[in-house]
């Protein structure tokens, strides 16, 4: 049986200042005559003939050469390889062998150069629904002050620390975290490993998860206000920890001032056809303002209004630019539902827009790291290079998911096997450059979501497995706050518990699993910039191999029954050492034996 290995990392790529050096290695009975390298010149295929190595870098195994000049074409280098014989041809691409020519986006891909944050793969994130994080002490004025809260038709509820979450008035419900808090948890987050933060909208609005925005340009005084959000950077800053926003574009707060449904007399476009704001919102023939999937308190924005684009990115002020710059430095945004911006009450031009948000965002702060949130399939955005990466829930979440807690996004009952899990993986990867991949921000939830801790009901001892996953995936782990001392809950508001701080009341086990798998990452090229190969994956087993140069990472995950497998004979794994770095399983030769519902990690050096 014929096979191959190629991935976009050394030794299969070698980068000089003019040409990028490509390498496949091939070894079966049936081996192709010529090889070509398909590849594009600004878009346009070119097909470019590959010398075999004399030298073999391991017995049985050829070696086909062929270079890519980078002196011209588009950054973005995609490649595949044609294989051909007498009198028929193969290809052979990210998702393996074929007998047509793959689609263009289904290709090998490497940038070079890269635009993207150089930074952002070397993190660990970790996100935080400000509210209920920690709370500082003492509480300054401003921070618990009851009002009514407009779009709940009732007063804000304010509750101890330890008062249980429940179903009533969740969006009303402060239990008091704030920016303070944060600041005062750095040295615990630091402990766990974390480099940077994500937070939840921290801007003034009436709700607790802040998406209702009120005032872009200050943070909610229940918060701590802008100088808490200072002492914070500050902080960071000095701790080398990053820190990224949550922008909420696609749409405002109806108490926003431009809108303000509830003050008749005022500017607010609401109630006032002569509003300066009235085009910054669509309103239907009857008057009635375009809301956001239904919610009223949630206006839609509509980008047909170049005052709207000026004040949210294209002005030299505007929001996005503003917290860019000095004094607050922040190290970029997460945009909320990104993919539903647009004009008209839609999503028209969305692309454009998006772009426009990005390359502001650019102009502000070169190294800002801009990723959007989608649910759904974002590689038309990262395609288009208009996003640095995206919250990765179709190409890491979901089918993790699925593989191991038994459900889907629509919390629906799926059952999956390692194959179908790994193709799935693979199919979404395969459309993404090298780079993107390792930018992608993998979550096991979020605060959107259930935690996964109770998604996996009856099968959590498959807990650990998943966060094994997560930090060895390609792409930048984010740890959901809680999750790492085992804090549950089902969908929204039970997914926003408090913080556990009582230590009585943490899965200390599962801290310290974290704790290690994030030492062993920042340990790790091979984690943070390694090329992925599946080695195996069937029925409970999956077993993959993250590659840097001379360094290998194995990881072997078992959701099932003890089990012994023999891995398929593969170059990857010739004499190679490898000494055990997380989890009870064993490594004889190509033999794996790995304990019931377990996982395992080696490196070879």
């Amino acid at each position: 049986m014929l096979q191959a290995w190629h991935l976009p990392v050394a030794p299969f790529i070698k980068q000089h200042p003019q040409r990028l050096e490509i390498t496949l290695w091939l070894a079966g009975e049936d081996l192709p005559q010529r090889v070509t390298l398909r590849a594009e010149h600004d878009n346009e295929e070119t097909s470019i003939p590959m010398k075999r190595l004399r030298r073999p870098p391991y017995e049985g195994v050829t070696a086909w050469r062929a270079s890519i000049s980078l002196d011209e074409g588009q950054p973005r280098r995609r490649y595949s390889f044609k294989l051909l014989w007498p009198s028929r041809q193969r290809w052979f691409t990210p998702q393996g062998f074929n007998d047509y020519p793959p689609a263009r986006l289904e290709q090998f891909a490497f940038d070079a150069p890269d635009s993207g944050p150089s930074w952002v793969a070397d993190q660990i994130f970790y996100q935080i629904f400000p509210d209920r994080f920690a709370r500082s002490l003492p509480r300054e004025a401003g921070q618990d002050t009851v009002y009514y809260h407009h779009a709940a038709h009732r007063d804000i509820v304010l509750r101890d620390w330890d008062e249980p979450v429940t179903a009533d008035a969740g969006g009303s419900t402060f239990y008091g975290g704030d920016l303070d808090g944060i600041s005062e948890k750095l040295p615990w987050l630091q402990k766990l490993g974390v480099t940077a933060l994500y937070l939840n909208p921290v801007f003034t609005a009436p709700s607790v998860h802040k998406y209702d925005t009120q005032d872009y340009r200050h943070v909610d005084p229940q918060f701590g206000g802008d100088p808490a959000l200072l002492r914070l950077r500050e902080k960071t800053r000095r701790a080398g920890m990053r820190l990224v926003l949550d922008g909420v574009f696609n749409h405002s707060g109806d108490s926003h001032p431009w809108f303000d449904r509830h003050n008749t007399a005022t500017d607010g476009a609401c109630h006032n056809p002569a509003s300066p704001y009235r085009d910054w919102y669509s309103f239907s023939a009857e008057g009635q303002a375009l809301d956001w999937l239904g919610y009223s308190s949630l206006p839609k924005l509509d980008y047909r209004s170049a005052t709207l684009i000026d004040e949210i990115y294209r002005g030299e002020n505007s929001v996005v630019r503003h917290w860019l710059r000095e004094p607050w430095c922040m190290d970029g945004w997460r945009l909320d539902v990104v993919h539903m911006l647009g004009e008209a009450g839609g999503a028209q031009n969305n692309l454009q827009h998006v772009r426009g948000i990005t390359q502001a965002a650019k102009e502000a702060n070169p190294d800002a790291y801009v990723l959007g949130e989608h649910f759904g399939d974002a590689r038309q955005w990262l395609q288009a290079d208009v996003e640095d990466a995206a919250m990765n829930y179709r190409g890491f979440t979901l089918p993790l998911w699925g593989f191991l807690a038994n459900t889907d996004i629509s919390y629906d009952p799926q059952q999956i096997d390692a194959e179908t899990c790994i193709r799935w993986m693979e199919q979404y990867r395969a459309g993404l450059s090298h780079q993107q991949q390792l930018r992608m921000f993998n979550q096991l939830d979020s605060h959107d979501t259930a935690r996964f801790k109770s998604l996996l009901g009856k099968e959590v001892a498959r807990l650990p497995l998943g966060v094994i996953w997560l930090f060895c995936w390609p792409g930048v782990p984010c740890i959901y706050y809680g999750d790492e001392v085992g804090l549950d809950g089902n969908n929204d508001p039970f997914c926003r518990k408090p913080y556990p701080w009582d230590p009585k009341k943490q899965d200390r086990e599962l801290l310290g699993l974290y704790q290690r798998l994030a030492k062993l990452r920042k340990q790790s090229r091979a984690l943070r910039y390694g090329g992925c190969h599946v080695l195996y994956a069937k029925g409970d087993v999956v077993v993959f191999m993250r590659l840097w140069q001379q360094q290998k990472v194995l990881i072997a995950i078992n959701r099932g029954d003890e089990t012994h497998i023999e891995l398929p004979w593969s170059p990857l794994l010739v004499n190679t050492e490898w000494r055990e770095a997380e989890g009870k399983a064993q490594i004889v030769g190509q033999t794996l034996r790995i304990p019931a519902v377990s996982g395992g990690i080696w490196r070879n050096r």
